[in-house]
């Protein structure tokens, strides 16, 4: 506002003076140049800059006042300069504060990712580690079944409890280890078992050790035909 004021001001001041005078030519692009800038940059700030660029452009205006074209010229001319170093400051912190807000989304866009990758490894270790206890934990288990199959002697005979049926005394371990061999201790003892569904607590059957791969086939395709509780 000072300025365009400052510049009506002048004009009538160099009317005053002469009418036919010359107006020196970097008088109208320096208050042109200056008005703009601070219009578009007024709120960065930089009043010192501003300040400088007035002072030049009134000082220009005094010599006018006093005929001395050449020297006003010369102020007008330094007031249009710093305008352009003022603007191309102003333009050169803008594209650095762009540059270090790219800068800055850009490192937090890899801190994210750098994020997302670390958690996909942890999760990833977590799921080795997970099937590693697994494995671990089902190797154990079957070391110590075999341990006990080592350790436990397989029985020859069995003595029903109440509430057996022949898949559970075929599933114990020292006795076939798989309920679907209930056959074999069904046929070994059909003299005293009629129905597989019936036995009786007290019963002493006996468990049949010498069979083959066709007898362990044969008794569990019949098991799988004629399933028991």
């Amino acid at each position: 506002m000072r300025i365009w004021m400052l510049a009506m001001v002048s004009v009538l001041a160099l009317n005053l003076v002469s009418c036919a005078q010359k107006l020196p030519r970097y008088r109208t692009e320096a208050l042109v140049k200056s008005s703009a800038v601070r219009l578009q940059w007024a709120a960065q700030g930089r009043d010192e800059e501003f300040a400088s660029i007035t002072d030049a452009l009134e000082a220009g205006d005094r010599f006018l006042e006093r005929g001395k074209l050449s020297d006003a010229e010369q102020y007008y001319l330094l007031a249009l300069r710093k305008a352009e170093f003022v603007e191309q400051l102003f333009v050169d912190e803008q594209l650095r504060l762009e540059a270090q807000k790219l800068k800055a989304e850009e490192e937090r866009r890899e801190a994210e990712r750098q994020r997302v990758l670390e958690e996909k490894n942890r999760k990833l270790i977590e799921e080795r580690e997970l099937a590693a206890r697994e494995i671990s934990r089902k190797a154990a288990k079957a070391a110590a079944r075999e341990k006990e199959r080592e350790v436990r002697p397989l029985a020859v005979a069995h003595t029903v409890k109440r509430g057996e049926t022949l898949p559970q005394i075929a599933a114990r371990p020292d006795v076939y280890g798989d309920a679907l061999l209930w056959p074999l201790i069904y046929r070994a003892n059909r003299d005293q078992i009629r129905d597989p569904k019936r036995i009786w607590p007290g019963q002493l059957l006996k468990i049949p050790r010498n069979v083959g791969r066709d007898d362990i086939a044969e008794a569990r395709r019949y098991a799988q035909e004629r399933r028991l509780p």
